[in-house]
């Protein structure tokens, strides 16, 4: 457990991990058992990074305390640093690893010259680092001057992160961004008397005046163009360089961090940034394409690894920080509307009545539903959070085609490059849930339902949850030793619940039977438009899955007409077909609405029994 010393892998048989959330720190042992690497016990504490006691690692000890109890083993000794006993005799450990988003987590400002270019690749490379982005802005920005400084001297990001102009192209508008924002001279949220940490991720020509501009006004580092190209994008610099001012100005500068990164030789990581080296890992592994959402109480994480149109691997992530469970709910309500989120309930709620329920939340966000038809409204709101969520990382999560001439700044400003999407539903196929919401479902098939209904999945895609939130603890665990960190995450955190199928069609088309599943060489049924069903008489079993289309324009995966087979892991619930077509299909009154989602409730025996009260 020595400073920097280099961390043997196969050495390690006891490993602890902490995440230290907004509110809770969340601590987990991992150990090798007989079996394998296993996760065996966890213990959680409210986090103690804000006032009255300001220091990070009281949380954490207390979070350890709890492990110790509840494992028998002792973890801790007298002297706090660092405060572990060293592994002997079945007590101690070989490691301690964390990370963290207490104190708003980190926290960014971006600038670019194109809002669809090099502003986007700026904040795909916060956003994949960990970071929440407070704003972006561009060199044609419509807002007047003096609204942007304004804007920028009120926002006290943790980094700034400039980009702008393709290497060999404009300098100037790089150079007065760079001007407006010693103008606005921001202070860094934490350490008011340090500089403001600033990466210069642009135009290289324009490096030398980036570093005169700011010398007296922010520590800078330059690091390679995001955009050298107007086809090519490189993000790895900039992230490495966000994750180093991460450590050395954010977290060393919050209440509690420097003792916290005295204990343990692995730099202590974001948590989203954690999350999605876990994800990506497993993407990788196993060269499948994974969707990935945590939604928590005030923002909603989207993660994705799809393939571009060369083949190569991209992942994503970005933050709705508006959408959430609690604190944000009311923000849902407003984005999503009271007739869609209607449009899940079993009970044909008023506009009013909607509206009081959700308000109630938000004002009392710890709360948890204490009846089914407040569960069945949270659920209904977490589907539209998933929706919209889906809707905003679509819309950042893109590819770039193709090689484009070379422009001047008037062609760039005129046009952006040729971007598509790069998130496919019918190519996914992993989706994994993780936040309370979805994590703690009462029952694992509403897990389920949620993210099949408010992604709108497609073709064939397995559906699993995170059991217990362990995803960043996996994640920082992956950068010491990655076979460990999966294993765990393959049969500890990774909750296998179905496998759905969902063929599409066009709307028009009148058909009534879609296509034929079948499993291992047994045929399960034929899929009924407008029906949803489970076919659970195969959970838990391998083989082939085998869906045929019964006309040539119904496509589950494979393209129209074409029949799809793949072999697959079924879940606790075997196989969820369901038949209501993409976008899906809706009544148009509320009460039949209500009437339909009240049958499908019982028939799925989805809250073991629902009436309608309307």
């Amino acid at each position: 457990m020595k400073g920097n010393s280099p961390i043997d892998p196969e050495s390690l048989e006891t490993v602890l991990v902490t995440d230290c959330g907004s509110t809770t720190t969340k601590a987990l042992l991992f150990e090798r058992t007989p079996d394998g690497w296993r996760q065996t016990f966890r213990g959680e504490a409210p986090t103690t990074v804000e006032e009255p006691v300001a220091d990070v690692t009281v949380g954490a000890l207390n979070a350890f305390s709890e492990i110790q109890e509840l494992s028998g083993r002792t973890l801790l000794k007298e002297e706090v640093s660092p405060p572990f006993e060293l592994k002997q005799n079945g007590n101690g450990i070989d490691l301690y690893l964390s990370t963290s988003s207490a104190g708003g987590g980190l926290q960014m400002m971006v600038t670019g010259v194109v809002p669809e270019m090099s502003v986007e690749s700026a904040e795909r490379a916060a956003l994949g680092a960990g970071a929440i982005v407070l704003e972006a802005f561009s060199a044609d920005d419509e807002r007047d001057d003096h609204e942007i400084i304004s804007r920028i001297r009120h926002l006290r990001p943790d980094i700034v992160l400039m980009a702008g102009g393709v290497d060999g192209g404009t300098v100037e508008h790089v150079t007065e961004m760079a001007e407006m924002i010693v103008a606005a001279d921001p202070r860094p949220r934490f350490g008011n008397t340090l500089s403001l940490p600033l990466i210069f991720a642009g135009n290289k020509d324009a490096a030398k005046s980036i570093e005169e501009i700011f010398h007296d006004k922010a520590q800078v580092s330059v690091v390679a163009n995001v955009r050298p190209d107007l086809s090519v994008e490189e993000l790895r610099p900039a992230r490495e360089a966000i994750h180093d001012f991460f450590l050395k100005h954010v977290m060393s500068h919050s209440p509690g961090y420097d003792k916290l990164l005295s204990w343990t030789p692995v730099p202590v990581m974001p948590t989203p940034a954690a999350v999605g080296d876990i994800v990506l890992e497993y993407a990788t592994r196993d060269e499948v394409s994974v969707l990935c959402a945590d939604i928590g109480g005030a923002t909603t994480d989207v993660f994705s690894v799809f393939y571009n149109d060369k083949g190569e691997q991209i992942f994503n992530r970005t933050v709705s920080a508006n959408l959430g469970m609690s604190y944000s709910v009311a923000n849902v309500l407003v984005e999503a509307g009271v007739k869609n989120i209607a449009r899940w309930l079993a009970d044909p709620l008023s506009e009013h009545e909607v509206r009081d329920r959700l308000r109630n939340k938000m004002i009392r966000p710890t709360s948890i539903p204490q009846v089914i038809d407040d569960l069945i409204l949270e659920q209904a709101v977490c589907r539209e959070a998933l929706r919209l969520s889906l809707e905003h990382h679509r819309s950042l999560a893109v590819g770039l085609a193709g090689s484009q001439r070379q422009r001047g700044i008037a062609d760039i400003f005129s046009q952006a490059s040729n971007r598509y999407e790069l998130v496919d539903l019918m190519k996914l196929d992993v989706v994994i849930g993780s936040g309370g919401v979805l994590s703690h479902a009462p029952s694992r098939l509403q897990a389920a339902i949620m993210m099949l209904e408010g992604f709108g999945l497609q073709g064939v895609t397995q559906l699993t949850v995170d059991s217990i939130f362990m995803m960043p603890h996996l994640g920082v665990l992956s950068s010491v030793h990655k076979a460990a960190a999966t294993e765990i995450f393959v049969h500890d955190c990774l909750v296998n619940i179905a496998h759905a199928v969902v063929p599409v069609f066009p709307t028009k088309k009148r058909v009534e039977k879609l296509c034929r599943v079948s499993f291992a060489g047994e045929e399960l049924g034929v899929i009924e438009r407008g029906k949803l069903q489970v076919f659970n008489d195969v959970k838990e079993l391998s083989g082939e899955l085998f869906v045929e289309p019964l006309t040539g324009y119904i496509d589950v995966g494979a393209g129209p007409g074409k029949e799809l087979r793949k072999d697959v892991q079924l879940g606790m619930y075997g196989i969820i077909a369901d038949g209501r077509n993409r976008p899906q299909e809706f009544l148009d009154s509320a009460v039949d609405v209500a009437r339909q989602q009240t049958r499908l409730f019982q028939e799925l025996e989805l809250y073991g029994g629902v009436e309608n009260h309307g």
